[in-house]
């Protein structure tokens, strides 16, 4: 497995992202050879919201970087004052805890990354550890299916501080999204070179190859089987989820392996 990006370096082999709701999910991405973990709660029942500091802890000692899902609530990525002085306490409290970095969005009431909520949470992580990484998560994707325009996204999310974006080229999907999610890539190298491209939602192990080729730095998966799912490999959001199969964490790294 590749080891940590620099910003805007050129990219071999995307980095392996687990998302994962417990010390076993960060034992089991270690395994395997995962770059990082994200941290979430309730991911099946909310596609995730923030965990418990004492989750966070134990998470933290298990030997493998932890970042933390830092989403006070599920629904939409507008919020209020409160929330926002809700997440500012939960980034530092989860940096202090130990976490690697930590993963938010916000967006504004029309729809577009909100570059100055986002502003100050990044410098809220920093504040608390310096070097914090802040990965914007799948709000990109609304912001997108809003009409926004994504090469002046990604430059505001640099300027604000962010490390990368995880999307699924604003479609439902990864396969969907694909041509996106390429475009996007380039867009990142003209527009906002320190950005990473992070693909996820809906990833599949047979989709790997196509992913390497589209030249993101990452591909996240919760690499779990969906009750009802008949399709192996397939992470989609449809269905409750279980907790995360090491067969299929181990393909996701084979498979990504084979790419090197």
């Amino acid at each position: 497995m590749a080891g940590p990006l620099s910003p805007g370096a050129a990219v071999r082999v995307p980095q392996l992202e687990l998302a994962v709701e417990n010390a076993d999910g960060v034992r089991l991405a270690a395994a395997v050879g995962a770059a990082r973990v994200e941290l979430c709660a309730a991911l099946a029942e909310t596609d995730g919201v923030t965990p418990g500091i004492g989750a966070v802890e134990h998470a933290c000692r298990q030997g493998l970087p932890v970042h933390v899902l830092v989403r006070p609530r599920p629904g939409g990525f507008v919020y209020t004052a409160d929330e926002l002085a809700v997440i500012e306490r939960d980034v530092a409290a989860s940096l202090r805890a130990g976490a690697a970095g930590v993963v938010v969005g916000f967006l504004t009431a029309d729809g577009a990354p909100d570059q100055a909520a986002t502003r100050r949470i990044v410098h809220a992580a920093r504040q608390s550890n310096p070097a914090a990484e802040v990965t914007f998560h799948r709000a990109f994707d609304a912001a997108l299916a809003a009409g926004t325009d994504p090469a002046e996204a990604l430059a505001r999310l640099e300027e604000a501080g962010v490390n990368r974006v995880l999307t699924s080229g604003g479609a439902a999907d990864c396969r969907t999204g694909l041509p996106m999610l390429r475009r996007l890539v380039g867009l990142a190298r003209e527009c906002a070179p320190s950005l990473q491209i992070m693909a996820g939602g809906g990833a599949t192990v047979e989709l790997v190859p196509a992913l390497v080729d589209s030249g993101v730095h990452a591909i996240h998966t919760s690499a779990r089987q969906r009750a009802g799912d008949p399709t192996p490999g397939h992470d989609s959001s449809a269905g409750r989820a279980i907790p995360s199969d090491p067969n299929l964490a181990a393909a996701f790294a084979a498979a990504l392996n084979q790419e090197a």
